[in-house]
């Protein structure tokens, strides 16, 4: 456990409620992220000293690049929260899914949840050559559910993937999009308190995106939150009450789900059509804005994390 000094504030209590304001699920302090990889870029090269260029033509490698892909991210969500992530590639909407989930280490701020994350794909169990059917037996075991409570859950599962006879072939033929569906009902199924979701309802029918929105609002009425990371904004637009739109590892905006994607989607057309002033014009307004709407965790009297609490080291409470 990091080291704690005098004038840092204590991580506080995630688990007392509050009067005003729903039971916090997760709070995200100032999280940095950043790592090292092969650059084939000129400028990487030059940056190195003749020693680092010497040793690696010698190994036969190429210099390593720094690359930030969180910038001080700070969000607390909230029971009943159903939260839609929107960014372009690599703005960091992943990153940040797996660093509530645990599965990797922040290099500044740190993650609290009040149980365990469940992030769609991770925690269930697949093996290719099993039946769909097996694997939904598996994933549902591998996120603590008893025997008993799979039985139970199976057809329901069945039914919310819609995949239909196909529960019954092997894994390994399933398309992405079936496999995607099956892996979103078995972690729906376990009735996680935090449910973490990378794209997955993108790859279905209207059918299957009513189910999963069904699914989606029994969880946060079970007082659950829900983070989705989607490309299409109206998907966010549709399916979640807030909105965090991610820029370069940095929050633009963070706000009501209409309001957010409806900006991003304005921005995104913009810059689609190359109309790139107006792209950075926009930006910029929503920066500016996106100031007072930001969620800022510092608020006093709160249950909220803060800010400056020393150490990356990850704090689940049951």
């Amino acid at each position: 456990m990091a080291r704690r000094s005098d004038r840092t504030p204590a991580i506080p209590d995630l688990g007392i409620e509050q009067d005003e304001a729903p039971q916090v699920q997760v709070a995200v302090s100032d999280v940095h992220v950043r790592y090292q990889t092969p650059s084939s870029d000129s400028a990487d090269r030059a940056a190195q000293t003749r020693g680092q260029r010497i040793r690696n033509r010698l190994l036969g490698q190429q210099p390593m690049a720094t690359v930030r892909a969180l910038k001080g991210v700070s969000l607390v969500a909230r029971a009943g929260d159903a939260i839609g992530i929107v960014g372009l590639n690599g703005s960091g909407k992943s990153t940040l899914l797996r660093i509530v989930a645990g599965l990797e280490r922040p290099a500044r701020g740190f993650v609290m949840a009040k149980s365990m994350p469940v992030l769609l794909g991770v925690n269930a169990a697949m093996v290719p050559d099993l039946s769909g059917r097996e694997n939904i037996r598996l994933g549902c075991l591998a996120m603590g559910m008893t025997p008993e409570q799979v039985a139970d859950a199976i057809e329901d599962v069945v039914e919310v993937s819609g995949i239909g006879k196909a529960v019954h072939h092997p894994m390994k033929t399933y398309s992405s999009g079936m496999a995607a569906r099956l892996k979103f009902a078995i972690a729906a199924a376990s009735k996680p308190e935090v449910l973490l979701i990378d794209e997955a309802l993108a790859t279905g029918d209207a059918a299957f995106k009513e189910r999963s929105e069904e699914r989606m609002q029994q969880l946060r009425e079970n007082a659950g939150c829900v983070f989705l990371v989607s490309h299409a904004a109206k998907t966010v637009e549709e399916t979640c009450s807030r909105a965090i739109w991610l820029h370069q590892g940095r929050v633009v905006m963070d706000g009501p789900a209409y309001d957010v994607a409806q900006k991003y989607r304005w921005w995104a057309w913009n810059l689609a059509k190359d109309e790139t002033t107006r792209a950075a014009s926009l930006l910029e307004d929503a920066i500016r804005e996106g100031v007072d709407t930001v969620v800022d965790i510092q608020q006093p009297g709160t249950t909220n994390a803060p800010r400056h609490a020393i150490g990356t080291r990850r704090m689940r409470r049951k």
